[in-house]
């Protein structure tokens, strides 16, 4: 049975992107997410979090990418990236005037 995740430890941060920015005017907002959070538990995080509706929650998961030092080639771990879709009329304050 898999542990269960606290809706505060499920959102790491947010995605402040030029991107990101573009998606706010369609009322979309990033996020990196952890990487064992599904659609439900993130859905749930971010209306507990900021007290809005959420709509719809995409995910992608971002693959780590290979860096060297030296002589030793390593790889950054993979991530979640959620893309957060609000009912029309709510609005993340945390993004406003970035």
């Amino acid at each position: 049975m898999p542990k269960e995740i606290n809706v505060y430890e499920v959102l790491r941060r947010p995605l402040v992107t030029e991107k990101g920015t573009y998606l706010q005017e369609q009322n979309k907002y990033l996020f990196e997410v952890i990487i064992n959070a599904n659609k439900p538990q993130i859905k749930q995080a971010v209306e507990k979090a900021f007290d809005v509706t959420v709509k719809s929650v995409n995910l992608m998961t971002v693959a780590g990418k290979k860096k060297r030092y030296g002589r030793a080639i390593t790889k950054r771990p993979d991530w979640k990236k959620a893309v957060i879709t609000l009912k029309e009329g709510d609005s993340i304050q945390i993004f406003e005037g970035v």
